[in-house]
C-alpha cells in the first residue's frame, strides 16, 4: 500500500512539474483604439419649450479586425442641455482609409439603446452613422465630420450634426482562452515573447453613498437631505508607477426613485506606504450623471475623491473613500463616501520595478454582447408589455469553473427607452460537452435598475439565469440563456431570454 501511495504521489508530482515547465504560449497582440467623441443634438419641441441642444459625449473601445475594418462598443451620456441622466449603450462598426501618411477618412455606424430624463426616446433604439476626416499625430488622432442620429422606435429625436473625436491607440496582449489557469515558471516566461514590462491594472466593485446637500425638488420627490445608495464598478490602468487613469460606473439601488446613474472618466495619483500594504489615492474625474428624479441640469458632473486602501491578502485590498459630486452650476451637489473591494493585476509581462515574480498564471476573461427580451415587464403607470434591451456583460474567471461578472443593459425596444441596469454577481460553468463545443453555465446577478416607467421600486433587482455557450472559433462563442428577474420593492417580476456573442481570451497575470 505504501509503494502504491508513493507511486501515485510521484505521478502527480511529475505532472505538476511538466505543466510548470511547459513552454509558455505565444504572445498575441490585438490592435485597437479608445475614442472620446462629442456631438450636439437638436432636440424636438416636446416637454421643454425652446429646448437647447443636448450635448452628447461618448466613450468607446474598438478592435481592428484587419488593417482597416474595426468594431467595438460605446456608451454615451448627456453632458449639456436639459437632459442630464440620458444614457445609451451600443455597438460600433467602421472603416478607416488613409489618404496620406497622416490624413485619413473614417466612416462608421453605431447601433444602440437607451434614453432617459423624460426625453422623447421612444423604445430607446437608435442609429448613429458618421463620416469623418481625421489627422493622425504621433500619439493620438483627431477627426471631425458629419453624423446623423435617429431614435427610430417611436422616438422623436433625429437630425444631422457635426461631431468631433479624439482617438488614442490602445492595444493589448493576450493568449487563447484555453490557456486560462495554466501556470508557468518565470524562467519559461522569460524565454518567450512575454519577457517585457508589466502593465498594472486594478478592478474594484464598490458601494457608495451620496448625501445630497443641494438639489431642486420635483413634483415626485424631495431629494435634498436624502442619501442615495449606489453600487458600481471601477477599472483603472497605470501609465507610470504612480499615475493612473480610470473609468467608473454607478447606479442607484436605494434612497430615491429608481433610475439614477453616472459614468466618470478620470485620473489620479497613487501613494504607497507600509511596504506597499497601505495606499492613499487622490482622484479627479469628470462625467455624466442624472435620472431617478435627480435634476443634474445638462448632466455634466465633476467628482474629486480621496481613497485609503489596506491590503487584505495577496493583491486584494479593501478601500474606503471620501469625496464630492456636483454639477459646475451647483444645481446638484452631494458628499460621497463608500467602501470597495479592489484587486490589482500585474499583467502582460514579466518585468516590474522593485517587484520579483516567481511565476505567472493566465486568467480568462469574457466580453458578452447580447439582446435581452423581458416578457410582460411591469410598468408603474403604463400598460404591461414586453421590453427588449442591449446588454454588455464582462466575466473574469476565478478558476476554470467559477467566475465573477459585471453587466450593464439599456432598453432599446418596448416603450421603455430610459430603463437601464448595472449588476454584479457570480457564475459557474461546466466543462465542454457535446463534441467539446458546448459549455453550460448558471449565474446570479444583483444590482441597480430603473427608469423607463418600469416598476423597480428604489432600484434593487435580482437576476438568476442559466444557459449555454457554443464555440464558433478560438475567441467567439454563440451564447443563449433564460432566467428570471425580480425587483425588490417593485412589480417587475418576469421571465426573460437572451441571445448574443461572447469574445474571450486569456491574459498573463504575474505573481
Amino acid at each position: 500500500m505504501k509503494k502504491f501511495s508513493l507511486l501515485i504521489i510521484t505521478i502527480i508530482t511529475c505532472q505538476i512539474l511538466v505543466s510548470q515547465n511547459e513552454t509558455a504560449p505565444n504572445k498575441l497582440t490585438q490592435k485597437g483604439f479608445a475614442k472620446i467623441n462629442f456631438l450636439s443634438i437638436n432636440m424636438p419641441e416636446f416637454n421643454i419649450p425652446n429646448e437647447p441642444n443636448m450635448g452628447f459625449a461618448g466613450i468607446h473601445y474598438n478592435l481592428f479586425l484587419n488593417k482597416s475594418f474595426y468594431t467595438g462598443l460605446g456608451i454615451y451620456g448627456a453632458v449639456s442641455g436639459k437632459r442630464g441622466g440620458f444614457f445609451t449603450l451600443g455597438i460600433n462598426a467602421g472603416y478607416k482609409k488613409f489618404l496620406t501618411e497622416k490624413l485619413y477618412l473614417d466612416t462608421g455606424f453605431h447601433f444602440g439603446g437607451g434614453g432617459g430624463a423624460s426625453a422623447p426616446d421612444g423604445g430607446g433604439a437608435f442609429i448613429l452613422p458618421h463620416f469623418n476626416l481625421g489627422y493622425h499625430f504621433k500619439h493620438f488622432s483627431l477627426n471631425t465630420g458629419w453624423s446623423y442620429v435617429h431614435f427610430f422606435d417611436d422616438g422623436l429625436i433625429k437630425g444631422n450634426q457635426l461631431n468631433v473625436a479624439l482617438e488614442i491607440p490602445l492595444n493589448y496582449d493576450y493568449s487563447n482562452y484555453n490557456k486560462r489557469e495554466n501556470v508557468y515558471q518565470l524562467k519559461e516566461l522569460n524565454k518567450s515573447n512575454w519577457n517585457q514590462k508589466t502593465q498594472r491594472t486594478s478592478l474594484m466593485v464598490h458601494l457608495n453613498n451620496l448625501d445630497v446637500t443641494k438639489a431642486l425638488p420635483t413634483q415626485e420627490q424631495v431629494i435634498q437631505g436624502k442619501t442615495i445608495r449606489l453600487a458600481g464598478f471601477e477599472f483603472a490602468n497605470y501609465f507610470t508607477k504612480n499615475w493612473f487613469g480610470f473609468i467608473k460606473v454607478d447606479g442607484a439601488y436605494s434612497g430615491i426613485k429608481a433610475g439614477y446613474m453616472d459614468v466618470f472618466l478620470g485620473g489620479g495619483y497613487h501613494f504607497s506606504f507600509n511596504k506597499n500594504n497601505t495606499h492613499i489615492l487622490t482622484k479627479f474625474s469628470i462625467g455624466a450623471g442624472g435620472g431617478g428624479g435627480v435634476n443634474s441640469d445638462g448632466g455634466f458632473m465633476i467628482a474629486p475623491d480621496v481613497s485609503l486602501e489596506q491590503k487584505l491578502f495577496k493583491n486584494t485590498f479593501i478601500a474606503i473613500n471620501k469625496g464630492y459630486l456636483l454639477t459646475p452650476s451647483q444645481l446638484f451637489s452631494a458628499s460621497s463616501y463608500g467602501v470597495g473591494l479592489k484587486y490589482y493585476l500585474d499583467r502582460s509581462g514579466t518585468i516590474a520595478n522593485k517587484k520579483h515574480f516567481s511565476s505567472g498564471k493566465f486568467k480568462g476573461v469574457d466580453f458578452i454582447i447580447k439582446h435581452d427580451w423581458y416578457f410582460n415587464a411591469k410598468r408603474i403607470s403604463e400598460p404591461t408589455e414586453d421590453m427588449h434591451q442591449i446588454s454588455l456583460q464582462i466575466n473574469l474567471d476565478l478558476n476554470k469553473h467559477l467566475y465573477v461578472a459585471g453587466q450593464t443593459s439599456f432598453a432599446n425596444f418596448g416603450n421603455a427607452g430610459a430603463y437601464a441596469e448595472g449588476l454584479v454577481g457570480l457564475g459557474i460553468k461546466s466543462k465542454k460537452t457535446m463534441g467539446i463545443h458546448t459549455r453550460f453555465f448558471g449565474q446570479i446577478l444583483a444590482g441597480a435598475a430603473g427608469g423607463g416607467n418600469i416598476s423597480t421600486g428604489e432600484g434593487l433587482i435580482i437576476k438568476p439565469s442559466f444557459g449555454a455557450d457554443y464555440q464558433l472559433n478560438n475567441t467567439l462563442n454563440l451564447r443563449g440563456s433564460l432566467g428570471y428577474v425580480k425587483a425588490k420593492g417593485g412589480n417587475l417580476n418576469n421571465a426573460f431570454i437572451n441571445l448574443g456573442l461572447s469574445y474571450n481570451f486569456s491574459f498573463l497575470n504575474m505573481k
